[in-house]
């Protein structure tokens, strides 16, 4: 399908109004096989690594075989790196139509990733929070409620048994509310529950279930609350994310469109989100046990 200008404009009206969007078949035909062969050769080249592995701003998330029965690969960020499909697919003119409404002409990435949910990995939901919790560096960024969004591409079927994403509509007119704070903050450790949402005065009823089929895209922003239960199916799912922001609005990210012009990748990398970057750029695996 070939995105239209009034299409966007009718998803950013929603988003606006209830904190999050669907676009049906943003992806199709070829592109999206072309889009599910890439995903999988990513997921391959994850599972080269004996555990979480980091460069610069390409990163693989594993469960270790010696923890979980067999390596599982749930998370890649920044693919771009070593795949020039997603390095052309990431500012790519369909992405730049959909976030013009949104961000306008000027636009960066911040993130760039694929979650897994691989069939009998077990630590493949996510519990309830917004995601401004994912920017620290809140100095970094201006405007943040509103100079940012989210999109997320189903590369496989989304389904309630395979662990879609779910939103609570109009959540994002709350400001922010902490949820999956307590604690160490990790938000893959349990699971989603009623409560969490009751204790922040949202009513479960409100959940929106967002089953997708591939080359669906979902929209939803840095305060709209959702989250994902695990996968309990025997299919896998895919999903590639994307967050953009206006560019007048901060000094971090990869360009993707300059004046509506796609921009590819520099020579290195540029701060996105996380110091890690600075801090340690070189090649190297990760192996705290987050999930314990």
């Amino acid at each position: 399908m070939a995105l239209t200008v009034q299409t966007a404009r009718d998803a950013a009206e929603q988003y606006h109004e209830e904190g999050y969007a669907i676009v049906r078949q943003f992806v199709d035909g070829d592109a999206l096989a072309a889009l599910q062969a890439e995903t999988a050769r990513m997921y391959d080249e994850g599972l080269k690594h004996h555990a979480t592995f980091r460069h610069g701003n390409l990163a693989f998330e594993i469960l270790p075989e010696q923890d979980f029965q067999q390596r599982y690969v749930i998370q890649a960020y920044w693919m771009s790196w070593i795949s020039s499909y997603f390095e052309q697919f990431r500012r790519s003119q369909s992405y730049f139509t959909l976030l013009e409404p949104f961000l306008g002409r000027d636009i960066k990435q911040v993130a760039q990733q694929i979650h897994w949910k691989p069939p009998g990995a077990g630590l493949t939901g996510y519990r309830w929070h917004q995601d401004l919790r994912f920017r620290p560096k809140r100095d970094a960024f201006r405007d943040i409620e509103t100079s940012s969004v989210t999109v997320g591409l189903a590369v496989d079927p989304s389904t309630r048994e395979n662990g879609c994403l779910q939103v609570v509509p109009g959540s994002h007119k709350l400001g922010y509310l902490g949820l999956s704070d307590e604690g160490d903050g990790q938000i893959m450790k349990g699971v989603s529950a009623d409560d969490q949402l009751r204790a922040v005065g949202l009513d479960p009823a409100d959940v929106v279930w967002l089953e997708l089929e591939p080359g669906d895209l979902a929209i939803w922003g840095l305060m709209t609350v959702h989250g994902s239960l695990p996968n309990t199916s025997d299919q896998d799912r895919a999903f590639a994310l994307s967050s953009y922001v206006r560019a007048d609005t901060t000094d971090r990210g990869e360009w993707a469109f300059r004046d509506g012009v796609s921009t590819p990748l520099g020579d290195t990398p540029s701060l996105c989100k996380f110091e890690a970057l600075h801090e340690r750029p070189e090649p190297h695996y990760v192996t705290d046990k987050w999930y314990d």
